[in-house]
């Protein structure tokens, strides 16, 4: 059997698809920091249109566009309520401390979601000088760490109310909410009530080489767009990168239903072998299985690539698959044959 390579190790490693790069050649651009780029004002305007809010910022990627949002809505020693596999919380660098002076309340959820009961439990006394003020509550959908888990909208709505009643602020990190969308039946609209600000990744599921956008409100966004520059993020003619982000939402939404399917395939063949524990439940388009306790992730993952399928480690014994558009019908059967044959000791 020939070998071929797959990689699943996350849907960022996607390439461009030709139709996606004639847009990209073809864009029409100017310099965003002097706000001229008519491609990144067009896909800032489209975004913010989908989601029904008021502004968009086009940033380099999530956690940009994360760490502006905590860092506007939250002030030196307040605090931020999150699940403990949040990614604001594992994989930005301490951003939420360096960028915005702020501490943490990490929350034991349900797959990286947190319930409302669980929000309001969370708030400190703002009388008590002791602890700092709870000013945001940031929730991940779908959740990255929790095998692409997605969010009960309902519960969603519990929260917001939470927030209201104490004056706080709701973010989303939908780096793949359109993942989560794909599979409920929600429209952007909904989520755009639902939070006070969005982050939304276009370089995951829908295939972009680069980029993220920040949804709020015009003054929101004047803020970030601020910070964005103090940070280093202002960029030029940024509309090459806009273009593919505009491709990508105008034709790489539908699609998302293909990766979620394979995903599922991957996750039945994983379920079914002996060295594996639990499959997490597979929702969406990422696959995370516990192995049993005397198989080391980084072991399978080695064992992986030596028959060219490329997955990373989450922990000693979790590993996760992450199915995207290079991804094909093609790529899985050659996965199954794999698996058929592999010998994980």
């Amino acid at each position: 059997m020939k070998q071929i390579r797959i990689d699943l190790r996350s849907d960022t490693v996607t390439k461009p698809t030709p139709q996606m790069m004639e847009a990209i050649v073809n864009a029409e651009v100017g310099d965003d920091v002097f706000g001229d780029d008519p491609s990144v004002n067009e896909l800032e305007r489209k975004a913010a249109g989908m989601f029904g809010m008021e502004a968009a910022l086009f940033c380099a990627s999530g956690t940009m566009t994360n760490q502006l949002a905590i860092r506007v809505h939250c002030a030196p020693g307040s605090e931020v309520i999150c699940d403990g596999l949040s990614h604001i919380y594992l994989y930005e660098g301490g951003g939420i401390a360096l960028n915005a002076f702020s501490s943490v309340r990490a929350l034991n959820g349900n797959r990286g979601r947190i319930s409302s009961k669980q929000v309001e439990e969370s708030i400190n006394d703002a009388n008590d000088v002791h602890q700092p003020t709870t000013r945001m509550v940031s929730l991940e959908n779908t959740v990255n760490k929790g095998g692409g888990s997605i969010y009960d909208f309902n519960e969603i709505l519990k929260i917001k109310k939470v927030c209201e009643q104490n004056n706080l602020i709701l973010h989303l990190d939908g780096a793949r909410l359109f993942n989560a969308l794909a599979e409920t039946g929600e429209s952007p609209k909904d989520y755009g009530k639902a939070f006070k600000s969005i982050s939304i990744c276009l370089s995951k599921g829908l295939g972009c080489p680069i980029g993220s956008i920040l949804l709020g409100t015009d003054d929101f966004i004047k803020k970030s767009r601020r910070f964005r520059k103090a940070m280093g993020g202002g960029w030029r003619q940024a509309g090459y990168i806009a273009a593919a982000g505009i491709y990508a939402l105008d034709n790489n939404i539908e699609r998302l239903k293909d990766d979620h399917r394979r995903a599922k395939s991957i996750g039945q063949m994983l379920s079914r072998k002996n060295f594996v524990k639990e499959v997490y439940p597979t929702e969406t388009n990422i696959v995370v299985l516990e192995l049993q306790k005397n198989i080391l992730a980084a072991d399978f993952v080695s064992s992986m690539a030596e028959n060219g399928i490329f997955c990373i480690s989450l922990g000693e014994h979790l590993v996760r698959f992450v199915t995207h558009l290079d991804f094909t019908d093609e790529h899985l059967a050659y996965f199954e044959k794999c698996m058929n044959s592999i010998n994980i000791k």
